[in-house]
């Protein structure tokens, strides 16, 4: 079992910038990639973010150039770097982790990002 703790979200206006973390807990040693997904009101959960033990990355176009996920020195946290920031960033963020130990997909409780205009 893993454990994901998210925190760092926050009202933010436009252009601004913010700083995600995830911390993960339990047995990480099985957790082969990690990232961050949002969700707006009404609308479904998009990956934003994800990045490989082996350091490989992937982004939504939307985010690119703009977002930076990285790993900690102790590899079982994650941080989502978001600058310039847009209204259309506003939603609930969640951090996510998959181990390929057991198959499963694992979840933080999310953290709300909100942009204003």
């Amino acid at each position: 079992q893993v454990q994901l703790v998210e925190s760092g979200g926050d009202l933010v206006q436009a252009g601004g910038s913010l700083r995600l973390s995830c911390a993960a807990s339990g047995s990480v040693f099985t957790i082969n990639l990690m990232g961050w997904y949002r969700q707006a009101p009404g609308k479904q959960r998009d990956m934003v973010a994800t990045i490989t033990t082996g350091g490989s990355t992937n982004y939504a176009d939307s985010v690119k150039g703009r977002f930076t996920i990285s790993t900690g020195n102790a590899k079982n946290t994650i941080y989502l770097q978001m600058n310039n920031l847009k209204p259309d960033d506003t939603a609930v963020y969640y951090c996510y982790a998959y181990s390929d130990y057991d198959f499963s997909d694992y979840w933080g409780q999310g953290t709300q990002v909100t942009v204003s205009s």
